[in-house]
């Protein structure tokens, strides 16, 4: 991956498309070190995070790293997600964020020199090639490392370079003690939220 050290970089995060892909490649992305890499790499404008999630719901998995992200230097764009029944009765959950994230890449391309797409989606060939049209170039971040690939042929034929996911991992990848310290904290409040809340309820009493 070629970057310059005078070029406007801008991140764009297809949060769900990058989750799946890291997933299925076996780790978590530690958003601060993946801030921190771009950073390095020239001066990165802006970072931008793209999920749905669901408002009806007391809990959304995607929740407090949204939270997370938004007190921590990424710029969090968010929409409700949509629950359906498919033909099988099964319940799907529809939150696509390509509109939002097309709209952003043109609205602030005039301020960038480098855009950074992280989604393997080949529906966004077209918008790449309109921003290279402004004479901006354009890196995806996705992999070809899984069956099949995440990310479409046309989609990284089109872009100025591609960044394989995996390549990035021993960079971006959370470590499993932190994640596993992380997992203990959060059922350690969980568990003192409910003697709490248990303790409030005998004083009711």
């Amino acid at each position: 991956m070629i970057f310059y050290p005078s070029e406007r970089i801008a991140l764009f995060i297809d949060g769900s498309n990058l989750f799946a892909a890291a997933r299925t490649l076996g780790f978590d992305i530690d958003y601060r070190a993946l801030l921190n890499e771009f950073s390095s790499k020239g001066i990165l404008v802006r970072a931008l995070y793209y999920t749905a999630i669901l408002e009806d719901q007391d809990f959304s998995p995607p929740r407090p790293l949204v939270d997370w992200l938004d007190y921590n230097g990424f710029t969090v764009v968010t929409k409700p997600a949509k629950e359906y029944i498919d033909s099988t009765g099964r319940r799907k959950i529809k939150g696509n964020m390509d509109i939002e994230i097309a709209v952003d890449i043109m609205s602030l391309s005039d301020h960038l020199d480098h855009i950074v797409l992280f989604s393997g989606d080949g529906d966004f060939r077209r918008l790449i090639e309109a921003v290279q049209r402004r004479g901006k170039r354009v890196s995806v971040v996705s992999t070809l490392q899984t069956q099949p690939a995440m990310v479409a042929d046309e989609l990284r034929r089109q872009a100025d370079s591609f960044i394989e996911l995996a390549d990035l991992a021993p960079v971006i990848a959370r470590d499993p003690a932190a994640r596993a310290q992380s997992q203990a904290n959060r059922a350690a409040r969980e568990q003192a939220n409910a003697a709490a809340a248990e303790e409030e309820e005998d004083l009711r009493v």
